[in-house]
């Protein structure tokens, strides 16, 4: 399956927990103020990568301990992520998702689209929410404003609820 991407990052330590390959998605509907990857908004950008290419990249890389999804917005392209994700857990690497979309307005999505419920469905960690620039705060962990939302996925599902994620580096 091809995914639009504006670039993968073999080893990162700030985009999740542990050392971690990042997978920068093409294309954002925000447009987010302040912006931290702006070359990423654009649909048509970036290049085009076949789901085995990414996976021969990150499977090379040695030490991770997962894949972060990233943007521009994984959710405009779920089914090729969530397909992409669930080959990397079945290799035993965690996801943590970033998102513009909050936790809410995913589940609303996912009642029109099973491919939001997929990419849901096999992320461990959700960042979820618009940056917002007059809430930027450089002290959070694995997030760029103080309304997103660190987010266990998988309990969240199971309890109906959200549940925060604790995370460290």
């Amino acid at each position: 399956m091809e995914l639009r991407v504006a670039g993968i990052v073999r080893e990162s330590v700030v985009d999740g927990p542990g050392i971690r390959s990042v997978v920068f998605a093409q294309g954002c509907p925000r447009h987010c103020r302040g912006c931290h990857n702006p070359e990423a908004i654009d649909p048509t950008g970036g290049k085009v990568l076949e789901d085995r290419e990414i996976l021969d990249v990150i499977c090379k890389t040695r030490l991770i301990r997962g894949v972060t999804f990233s943007g521009g917005e994984p959710f405009m392209q779920a089914e090729a992520f969530a397909e992409l994700g669930q080959r990397l857990k079945e290799k035993g690497l965690d996801i943590m998702t970033y998102t513009g979309y909050t936790w809410e307005e995913l589940l609303n999505m996912g009642r029109q689209s099973p491919a939001v419920m997929n990419l849901l469905g096999i992320t461990d960690y959700l960042v979820d929410g618009p940056f917002m620039e007059e809430e930027k705060d450089l002290n959070l962990a694995f997030r760029g404003s103080r309304n997103q939302r660190v987010i266990d996925v998988q309990r969240s599902i199971r309890e109906r609820d959200v549940i925060l994620a604790r995370l460290t580096g």
